[in-house]
């Protein structure tokens, strides 16, 4: 049934979903998904929150990850997945578009779409991916104040503070960042970039008791690990923000050069979903039901042969 005009719309903010997801025992495991449709196809396989990439919105608007995007386009990512799902989401906040009162739009803003969670970075504009190098990095009370800011002005939105420390100024300045931005009251933290399991065990004795979140993003400076292997370590939160762009970017790819080279899409058919499995994600004949004036539609089963 679909979330957008049925009964089962979520009772309870998402903040407090999401909060009580991360007081379970296992990691909580978060595909990134900033599409309507790729929240429903995500929650199908029993995800219980979704990550929403700055990277993969602005990469779907045609533009670098290089703090571009504003809080309005965050704004309508966030309504369609939370809109087509229900689920709880983590958004990428990236450096809180300005200084502490812009941070303050910025939560109240992602907590009235329906965001669940937000994470902040201590890069200065223009940021980057936080796998590139050369970061260039706000002082460390320019960013306790806009995590203060951001705990003032949420209601029950929970506050990650991503650190990007380690590359420039290695394992113990990230540490005291990190509880720096505990004290200015973040309810978790976000070591970016590590990139051995060493720095991840590390890490992770250091902040004892705390929530810590792990980003599993591939070609960058982080190994493969498992959800569980990042458990084992110490995490309770795994993101993987860019997956899905990069197959459904080279899928499209794909696609345009078999039309250019073929004339035509058909030898990339059997790649496809089919009409009736798109139906089906997307609860087609469940808004059909809902409005008696709709006659059911009758979904083709094949290609016909020419």
């Amino acid at each position: 049934m679909p979330y957008i005009i049925a009964d089962d719309l979520p009772d309870e903010p998402a903040g407090l979903r999401f909060r009580r997801l991360l007081d379970r025992p296992e990691i909580l495991q978060m595909p990134g998904a900033h599409l309507g449709i790729a929240a429903l196809l995500a929650k199908k396989q029993g995800f219980p929150a979704l990550y929403m990439s700055g990277a993969a919105m602005s990469a779907t608007m045609g533009l670098p990850d290089l703090g571009m995007i504003t809080v309005d386009d965050v704004a309508w990512h966030i309504r369609q997945v939370v809109r087509a799902s229900g689920l709880p989401v983590l958004v990428d906040g990236d450096t809180g578009y300005g200084e502490a009162l812009n941070v303050m739009h910025m939560v109240r803003t992602f907590e009235e779409a329906g965001a669940g969670a937000v994470h902040l970075e201590d890069q200065l504009l223009p940021k980057k991916c936080g796998h590139l190098n050369d970061k260039k990095l706000a002082g460390v009370d320019e960013m306790a104040a806009k995590v203060a800011a951001a705990r003032k002005a949420r209601r029950h939105l929970v506050v990650i503070a991503r650190t990007d420390a380690v590359a420039s100024e290695g394992m113990d300045a990230a540490v005291d960042r990190a509880r720096r931005y505990l004290d200015a009251g973040a309810d978790a933290i976000f070591p970016e970039a590590l990139t051995t399991r060493e720095m991840f065990v590390e890490f992770a004795r250091r902040m004892p008791g705390v929530k810590l979140l792990a980003n599993m993003t591939e070609f960058g400076r982080t190994p493969f690990f498992t959800a569980a292997e990042f458990q084992e370590m110490g995490y309770a939160m795994v993101i993987w923000p860019v997956s899905h762009l990069r197959i459904a970017a080279r899928a499209m790819e794909d696609l345009y050069v078999a039309i250019r080279a073929d004339g035509g899409t058909q030898n990339m058919v059997g790649r496809m979903q089919t009409r009736a499995q798109l139906y089906e994600t997307i609860g087609y004949h469940a808004y059909e039901a809902l409005d008696q004036s709709l006659i059911r539609t009758i979904v083709p089963e094949g290609m016909p042969q020419g």
